[in-house]
């Protein structure tokens, strides 16, 4: 018999960074490691990832990370971790690994224990093993995982749907699903982004109808936004382009890399002398495939409306199509984007998120993958905490007691002792990492602050220069300002800083001595009043005083 914990650094009651930590006796296994984006309140901040203390805490004991997909939401700290933890060993399928060498290429890191898995042949890690089970998702090569103990299965779905028009490196393998079932499964980890739809996702998931209609009505270029690794959107795009005469442009070269590798490996269909050089970007007859970056969603197709990317302007003849979703936290950039779109007169399309949806389970999929996996208890996880709650209520409707229906957060720990669940109190340190750049820290609430105060307000500079040995004014003080206001046009209000400026000064320098701190304090209190009360702004007002010897 064994004890069993399983919790989260991340991903619940929130959208991404997802990973999940499986404690199997002494043995830790990895359940994805994913990032989430920032939302536009985090002025700065690239992306998000969890808190890995505990598993540098505990390196000798981890098994490896095992990631269900290459999507960011499930391997984009991978680069971050392999930083601090270069020995930890990485398992995807042959695409996965793919999608990450391409991300650890990039960030020049090498000689990583990258194990490629092969679906439906298990793993052995001493008593336990694992067990990769094909599913189907946006990507090519999803699985599942399951772990293999003496108490029970505990099995991890990652992202999926039910659809039975996807095939090959898509296709969920049911079969293998009922088996495990049939062999007993203590614990059934499931997704719960979609919880709270109804039905079926399939065939809502599908894209083709509208991808044809726009193909059909545009006369001009056409520019196709979207995430670079949703493979079966970019299939279901070079499926209808084969019905036409027009060519592709990729843009930027990962994309590019991981579209051919794509073709190559037989998970993309299509012709390669459709695809054509940059210097065709101009041709009237052409798709234009412009990804976004991990870091910055709508980052390269916002350079482009601004006029800075050197190949391409979009046009008002131009059709620009978003294809992606727009990720919670992001409506506010997103509505700018299009906005600004439409000020050009480009003819905009928008697929909508309501009417097509991503590849994850709705509720009808969620209650059949609990009928095939038979679970003793269930564990909503990968959502808002609105969508576990979602996931728990379709639990419930087909027959689970509520008491084995697992409602936590994350850092919460479950604990199954011989196959049974043992109520604690247990926590893990959780907290998220704000990446900056490229330098992992805490950023921190003040910082953001600043950056939110800089953003709305600006920055006032007050500068004065002292002589050292007498402590008389020699220059200054000058008041510079950036964002705030256009100096042409408030010559009195510059005027009238200085003037408040310079009196603060003199009251508080002596011949002997100068109080610096209490003019800073001054300068910033009764110049930020005099500021609010002509401007109505709180601009971050900083002061230099140095002293020179003559």
């Amino acid at each position: 018999m064994s004890k069993i914990k399983i919790f989260s650094l991340g991903g619940l009651n929130e959208n991404g960074k997802n990973m999940y930590i499986v404690e199997v006796d002494k043995d830790i296994f990895v359940l994805d490691a994913g990032l989430k984006y920032a939302d536009d309140k985090m002025l700065g901040v690239d992306y998000i990832i969890p808190n890995f203390d505990y598993l540098k805490e505990n390196k000798k004991r981890i098994k490896g990370i095992f990631v269900t997909h290459g999507h960011d939401g499930q391997m984009g700290a991978i680069p971050d971790i392999l930083g601090e933890l270069p020995d930890i060993d990485i398992y995807g399928t042959a695409f996965t690994n793919e999608i990450i060498q391409n991300e650890l290429n990039d960030e020049g890191i090498k000689n990583v224990q990258l194990h490629t898995i092969v679906p439906h042949k298990k793993i052995n890690f001493g008593a336990v093993s694992v067990f990769p089970i094909s599913l189907t998702h946006s990507v090519p090569g999803t699985v599942g995982y399951v772990i293999n103990t003496k108490d029970g299965a505990i099995v991890y779905t990652g992202n999926f749907v039910f659809d039975q028009s996807m095939m090959g490196a898509y296709k969920t393998d049911i079969g293998k699903l009922a088996y495990v079932g049939k062999q007993g499964v203590l614990c059934l980890m499931s997704e719960s982004l979609y919880a709270d739809r109804r039905g079926y996702t399939s065939p809502n998931n599908r894209t083709t109808s509208i991808i044809r209609e726009t193909l059909d009505q545009s006369k001009g270029r056409i520019l196709f936004n979207i995430f670079q690794a949703q493979v079966y959107r970019i299939q279901e795009l070079f499926n209808e382009i084969m019905h036409t005469d027009r060519k592709v442009v990729i843009m930027g070269k990962k994309m590019e890399a991981i579209i051919h590798k794509a073709i190559d490996m037989k998970f993309i269909e299509f012709d390669k002398k459709r695809i054509t050089n940059i210097h065709h970007i101009h041709d009237e007859n052409i798709v234009i495939l412009i990804s976004d970056e991990r870091e910055k969603p709508f980052s390269n197709i916002t350079r482009i409306i601004r006029g800075y990317d050197k190949f391409i302007k979009i046009t008002p003849e131009d059709t620009v199509v978003f294809a992606s979703p727009v990720y919670e936290g992001m409506e506010k950039s997103a509505t700018k984007v299009f906005d600004d779109i439409a000020k050009i007169g480009a003819n905009l399309v928008i697929i909508p998120t309501k009417k097509y949806l991503g590849h994850h389970a709705s509720s009808e999929d969620l209650m059949m993958m609990l009928n095939l996996m038979n679970p003793t208890y269930y564990f909503p996880v990968i959502g808002e905490y609105r969508h576990q709650v979602a996931n728990a209520k379709a639990a419930i409707t087909i027959g689970y007691p509520q008491d084995n229906v697992l409602l936590h957060l994350n850092g919460e720990v479950v604990t199954l002792i011989n196959g049974k669940l043992k109520a604690n109190n247990e926590k893990i340190k959780v907290d998220d990492i704000l990446i900056d750049g490229k330098t992992i820290g805490d950023i921190g609430e003040l910082v953001l602050k600043d950056r939110e105060l800089l953003s709305e307000n600006g920055i006032v500079i007050v500068s004065a220069t002292l002589d050292h040995t007498t402590k008389e004014i020699l220059a200054g003080p000058e008041i510079l300002t950036r964002g705030f206001i256009y100096v042409k046009d408030n010559i009195d209000l510059i005027k009238e800083s200085e003037k408040i400026s310079l009196e603060i000064i003199h009251n508080n320098t002596k011949p002997a001595y100068v109080d610096f701190n209490k003019i800073k304090s001054e300068i910033r209190d009764k110049l930020g009043k005099y500021l609010y009360q002509e401007t109505e702004c709180k601009p971050m007002i900083l002061v230099v005083i140095q002293e020179v010897t003559v």
